[in-house]
């Protein structure tokens, strides 16, 4: 709240892991759900369910050694492999979802079978409560997260599925360029504003709101003010961020308009590099906020291509 920020666009409930041998009971992460959404009310407060797997794991859990763990067993295949982890931590959220707006967020979704999967466990544990007239909310919401290429391509069929969607930019540009970002070797190759990343942004927020379904953007992407208005012309609704990138992320929005943000948007799609449209994005900004932004090396702009007949950028 202090820093003006309407909600909590993503709560990662990891902290509950660390140094521990065993993991939590329901009733630890009941009472640390309760707290948060009593603490956020009457916002609404997205909670991630476990990104278990990976370098995320307790000692009792005996987990196979991977050579490529961030494409192995995590996330979502992990909770549903382990399923006894997951209704644990679901219970906890449904009896924590009568003390606040909460909204339940499935990560690493790849399939339409997986989120199908999900709901399935989750509506047991409904039945549960329900038997065992425990409150909760029956009509809690829940989205999944859109960061590997394939939930991205079938983003028309999850949107059926689910309320909401929340691309994790982190994970969804690395995935889709096949980059590892903390690799010194190939960090460079990391860039937000490749032409692949932006088609595919438009391509999830289109299916979203074919749908009638919010999209938000959460990662280091959505904190970075350059790429405010890129994101916003593309149709994201909600952008997620740690707190102290609000003000300034916050500001850019109220100083321009929606049809600036559109028609950057708009002109992106017509680069055919992540280095022309970089260039083209810092030149738009530090023209509209040159308190904000230096222009780049007075370079020549590289011509745009014609503009595709089928680019549609809308904002509700």
């Amino acid at each position: 709240h202090d820093y003006g920020g309407p909600g909590l666009g993503l709560y990662r409930p990891a902290h509950l892991l660390p140094n521990r041998r065993h993991l939590p009971t329901e009733e630890e992460h009941f009472e640390v759900y309760k707290s948060v959404l009593e603490g956020i009310a009457p916002h609404p407060a997205t909670i991630r369910t476990f990104d278990l797997g990976g370098d995320k794991f307790v000692s009792s859990m005996r987990l196979p050694e991977e050579v490529n763990p961030a494409l192995g067993l995590r996330a979502i295949r992990l909770c549903l492999e382990h399923d006894e982890i997951f209704r644990v931590q679901l219970r906890a959220l449904l009896r924590a979802s009568v003390h606040g707006k909460l909204r339940i967020m499935f990560p690493l979704i790849s399939g339409i079978e997986e989120l199908k999967k999900t709901k399935e466990i989750l509506e047991e544990i409904k039945a549960e409560l329900a038997r065992a007239a425990i409150p909760f909310d029956p009509d809690v919401e829940i989205g999944t997260m859109i960061e590997v290429p394939s939930a991205a391509v079938i983003a028309d069929l999850l949107a059926e599925e689910v309320d909401f969607f929340s691309i994790g930019t982190n994970d969804l540009i690395q995935y889709a360029l096949a980059i590892d970002r903390i690799n010194e070797h190939v960090s460079y190759l990391y860039e937000p504003l490749h032409p692949a990343i932006l088609r595919m942004l438009r391509m999830i927020v289109e299916a979203a709101h074919n749908r009638g379904i919010p999209v938000s953007i959460c990662g280091e992407m959505a904190a970075e003010e350059l790429y405010t208005l890129v994101l916003l012309g593309l149709g994201v609704d909600q952008l997620s961020m740690t707190p102290i990138s609000i003000p300034r992320v916050k500001q850019i929005i109220r100083e321009s308009t929606i049809e600036e943000a559109k028609r950057i948007a708009e002109a992106c799609m017509t680069f055919s590099t992540a280095e022309e449209i970089e260039r083209f994005v810092a030149n738009e900004m530090a023209t509209l906020f040159p308190e904000h932004f230096m222009r780049p090396p007075d370079r020549p702009l590289p011509t745009q291509t014609s503009k595709p007949e089928n680019i549609v950028v809308e904002h509700p």
